[in-house]
């Protein structure tokens, strides 16, 4: 039995610091998903603490079948989704967002990195924007993003094929 499996099945039971610690362990994944969506940390931060509040309020509509990972990203799509209409501000570019590429700490690395992603993938469709900011930008598998996207696999795979393509061809 996973670490996951186990909190879920200790929240089923009324355990508060077993939802604690689910939100701990899925909050740094879930926050740098939330910053691809969002115009800003702040609101990035705040779809983040939206979606763990909707994740604790809906869990007794959840049955666990081991994809808990696809329920939670597709809370937190929703969410982001959401503020997105609620505020609608527009993407900064590299150039307007004031960052130092000759910056060298680690972390700035990879927030440069993100950035760079999310301005290459606007010349794309949404739905090829999300599957490859989710396979590239948060490391998850081709079967988790078809589950996350209520998706066939074979649909998530041409999809991912084809915007590596149209990429390609971009740069």
């Amino acid at each position: 039995m996973k670490r996951e499996d186990e909190l879920l099945k200790r929240i089923e039971q009324g355990d508060t610091r077993a939802a604690d610690e689910l939100i701990q362990m899925f909050y740094p994944e879930i926050l740098r998903y939330c910053l691809w969506h969002a115009p800003n940390r702040s609101l990035a931060e705040d779809a983040v603490q939206e979606t763990f509040l909707k994740v604790i309020r809906y869990f007794d509509r959840y049955t666990h079948k081991g994809k808990f990972k696809a329920f939670l990203y597709r809370i937190a799509a929703n969410t982001c989704i959401d503020m997105q209409r609620k505020n609608r501000h527009a993407d900064l570019s590299l150039e307007e967002s004031g960052l130092d590429p000759c910056y060298s700490e680690p972390a700035f690395e990879t927030i440069h990195s993100d950035l760079a992603l999310k301005q290459l993938v606007k010349c794309l469709p949404a739905q090829s924007q999300e599957i490859i900011l989710l396979r590239y930008g948060q490391d998850l598998t081709l079967r988790e993003i078809a589950d996350i996207l209520h998706l066939p696999l074979g649909t998530v795979q041409s999809r991912q094929r084809a915007a590596l393509k149209k990429l390609r061809e971009e740069l």
